[in-house]
């Protein structure tokens, strides 16, 4: 019995691989000809879009409203084009990372970025593509196939990933100049590096060779060069080096830029918290403490007011944990928890819920935090904090874990 059950799961695996070989071949086929076609098109006479680079600077500083003001006019001049499609799936995309998770603005996320898709693959069938086409068939697929991670459909977002590779190196090699597009190069070489197992062994077979640090020099060659996803490279390669890493010193660099340049932001505030208390620099991160209390008072609003006062006690609590005072950061957590606004700020439900559940794996209450882990993957909007409850259930947090900091 035991051995048919073997024989059958190693017929699958080749069934899998066979489907995987004939996918990866047929895209790249399909692509290369493409490439025959078009030829290097457009390369001296793209010019910089001032809407978009603008549009881009309001979603990192949480203004989605503008965000998507902008992106409707960018869509409204060149509807033809796929990149401000693209961009109004990102402020749907910022949303949802910024906690609003709700079934609404999933469907809105998932139809607009295979709007995006839709664009991009009409402007290649009809051989008027130049490598921006590519570069934003490449991100829309990478953002479709990370969204199916999250949702734990590796096998869907393998298939994604291998198309997004596709369009991507076709760009590349259509413009070799183009600096954008080693944001999503970069981010497959430094994560598939992380993969193990059979997800590593098909990766390394048939879908792209991990290399850490050729990861590592793409991003932050775009974080400098990039036209377009500078920034987001720069959020990248702070998270890396935060949680990753551990380069807390790079992180900290990353995070003072961010957080200086986007002021209405609160995540790179509390990343540059998280920075300085990683370094062991208490002066400063008491200092950045009082920075998210300031805005509390300044807030043109009691909703924001709450908004900015709840992170400075999320980020104390930060503290506390990565020096053992477990019981003051569940009382300052249970603070936050009081003041819930599901409406307006769902991502301070989720999250502390997280902190808790971690202060007590850190006691060594196993049996109790994994009530908290499991209240939040019951949630109707865990707020994105799905992933790292799941993390937690496989492997309990240990004293010095990076991810306490998140």
């Amino acid at each position: 019995m035991k051995q048919r059950l073997l024989n059958k799961k190693f017929l699958l695996s080749i069934f899998v691989i066979s489907v995987l070989v004939f996918f990866i071949n047929t895209v790249t086929e399909s692509n290369a000809q493409a490439l025959k076609q078009t030829g290097p098109a457009d390369l001296g006479r793209h010019l910089v879009n001032k809407d978009i680079l603008a549009g881009i600077d309001l979603l990192y500083d949480e203004r989605f409203n503008d965000a998507e003001i902008l992106f409707q006019k960018v869509i409204s001049d060149s509807p033809e084009r796929p990149y401000g499609y693209f961009y109004l799936a990102m402020v749907t995309w910022s949303r949802m990372a910024a906690g609003f998770w709700s079934p609404e603005t999933v469907d809105e996320y998932k139809e607009r970025i295979d709007w995006t898709i839709q664009v991009a693959q009409s402007r290649i069938k009809s051989n008027a593509a130049d490598s921006y086409d590519y570069l934003y068939l490449g991100g829309a697929l990478g953002f479709k196939g990370r969204f199916e991670l999250m949702r734990g459909k590796w096998f869907s977002s393998f298939l994604l990933a291998s198309d997004a590779i596709d369009a991507l190196k076709t760009c590349q090699k259509m413009d070799p100049n183009n600096k954008d597009v080693l944001l999503g190069l970069g981010t497959f070489d430094y994560y598939t590096a992380h993969l193990s197992g059979v997800l590593k062994f098909l990766t390394y077979l048939l879908l792209h060779q991990g290399n850490k640090q050729e990861g590592l020099r793409k991003l932050n060659l775009a974080a400098r060069e990039a036209t377009y996803s500078a920034t987001e490279a720069k959020s990248m390669l702070l998270h890396i080096y935060l949680f990753l890493e551990r380069d807390f010193l790079k992180a900290l660099h990353l995070a003072d830029e961010l957080a200086k340049k986007y002021e209405r932001s609160s995540c790179y505030e509390i990343l540059r918290g998280v920075s300085y208390i990683r370094l062991g620099m208490e002066t400063e991160y008491r200092e950045c403490v009082l920075r998210l209390r300031e805005k509390s008072l300044l807030a043109p609003s009691i909703m924001e007011a709450a908004r900015w006062g709840k992170r400075a006690l999320y980020l104390d609590t930060v503290y506390d944990l990565f020096h053992g005072h477990y019981r003051l950061a569940r009382s300052r957590l249970n603070v936050i928890l009081k003041r819930t606004d599901p409406e307006n700020d769902p991502a301070m439900i989720a999250w502390p819920l997280i902190k808790i559940g971690m202060s007590y794996d850190l006691e060594g209450n196993r049996e109790k935090a994994i009530k908290y882990y499991r209240q939040i993957l019951d949630m109707e909007n865990g707020s994105g904090a799905q992933f790292l409850a799941k993390k937690c259930l496989k492997t309990p947090p240990k004293k010095d874990d990076p991810f306490i900091g998140f």
